[in-house]
């Protein structure tokens, strides 16, 4: 585990200078240098606002790895190295922590999990939404009883703050909005973990539909939509009771889900069908609106104006898109060019800006939001899957 401290300490006390005291140092050898008369000039260093309000972007490489982005500067400013494969990321609403699940890697076998959704081994069938055969897997430990991580990193340090066990092939990672609980969908063992923060314990364990994926939980905290990847449907949450409360049909291989904050609107990406199902939670109505192939995550942006669809494809015909859905008209309002195998998707708080893993290409595009097309591609680590920023 690579753990990198970013410590900026700044303290002139009584005109005492210490040495030895930055990051890197020898501890053993520092010792404290003669005492110096304060002068008229010294002042104590303070950290500059545009230091204070430093955001980052992070993303999970399932090659091994969690890289940490500039938000200011879009550039690479930490690989985090990890043991496992980082399936998905999440940062917590106070922007302290960062949350990870990682799938267990098996002792010997190189490589990695490159998840591709219907054209992959999730399935309980073996064959993909449009009747392929999936290729077999790669090996990571799925199905073999060893349970997944949820992984806790400090922000500031990149250090790791806990681990904690929750069930077999963890997917997606959401923390409630109120800062109470992480939830985890275990994609093979059908449920949702519930990881209280206080005690950093998995509390409870809720029954989902068949392979459970990718989530978005209500702005008020009280409801989690899990999307079924093995079935047709979502499974509602009700987190004050901890049960699953309905499940509402949307249609084939459902990966992904978003909810606008109000509550009224949620949308899933429906990999088998190359749509976004746009669901009004009011009037249990479903309108389906065409996107490119193969759909995998999906973001609604600040403003509830538009949703963005990663088209990821699968790794022999990889897609290279995100369509941009107006979620008041329920249409396509454009479709703006990636890199192969678009996955994750995640705004600025601002909305300004989209950013889009590439799980084929092994990068992230910034993409200007106003302009709506691309202004830069970063490098990044391997198979990069979920993304997530500081807001």
């Amino acid at each position: 585990m690579n753990k990198t401290k970013l410590t900026i300490m700044a303290f002139l006390i009584s005109g005492v200078v210490l040495s030895g005291c930055s990051s890197g140092s020898d501890q053993s050898s520092a010792s404290a240098e003669k005492v110096q008369e304060p002068t008229q000039t010294e002042e104590v260093k303070e950290l500059t606002s545009d230091e204070e309000d430093e955001k980052f972007y992070f993303t999970a490489d399932e090659g091994g790895s969690i890289t940490k982005i500039s938000a200011s500067t879009n550039e690479v400013v930490e690989t985090i190295q990890v043991d496992g494969v980082v399936h998905n990321v999440q940062v917590s609403p106070d922007g302290k922590m960062l949350g990870a699940t990682v799938i267990p890697m098996n002792t010997g076998e190189a490589g990695h999990e490159t998840e591709t959704h219907g054209n992959d081994s999730h399935g309980d069938h073996g064959e993909d939404p449009h009747g392929e055969a999936a290729p077999e897997s790669d090996g990571h430990g799925h199905g073999d009883g060893t349970p997944g991580q949820a992984m806790f990193f400090n922000i500031e340090t990149d250090e790791l703050i806990e681990s904690v066990p929750i069930g077999n092939h963890p997917a997606h990672f959401v923390f409630t909005e109120d800062g109470k609980y992480a939830l985890v969908t275990n994609n093979e063992d059908d449920n949702v973990s519930v990881i209280d923060m206080e005690s950093m314990n998995v509390t409870a364990e809720i029954a989902t539909g068949k392979g459970p994926h990718g989530f978005r939980i209500s702005s008020d905290s009280e409801k989690a939509y899990i999307a079924n990847m093995n079935e047709d449907s979502v499974s509602v949450i009700d987190l004050v009771t901890m049960k699953e409360e309905k499940k509402i049909t949307v249609g084939a291989a459902p990966v992904t889900t978003g909810i606008t904050s109000d509550g009224k609107t949620l949308v899933v990406t429906l990999n088998a069908e190359n749509s976004l199902a746009i669901v009004d939670l009011e009037k249990d109505q479903i309108e389906k609106v065409e996107v490119g192939h193969g759909p995998a995550q999906v973001y609604i942006d600040g403003n509830d104006q538009f949703a963005y669809v990663a088209n990821q494809g699968t790794a022999d015909a990889p897609s290279a898109s995100v369509t941009v859905i107006d979620l008041a008209a329920k249409k396509a309002a454009a479709t703006i060019p990636t890199g192969k195998g678009a996955h994750g998707a995640v705004t600025s708080s601002d909305s300004k800006f989209l950013y889009v893993t590439n799980m084929f290409d092994h990068t992230v595009t910034v993409i200007d939001t106003e302009e709506q097309k691309a202004i830069e591609t970063i490098e990044v680590g391997k198979v990069p899957n979920g993304i997530s920023i500081m807001k």
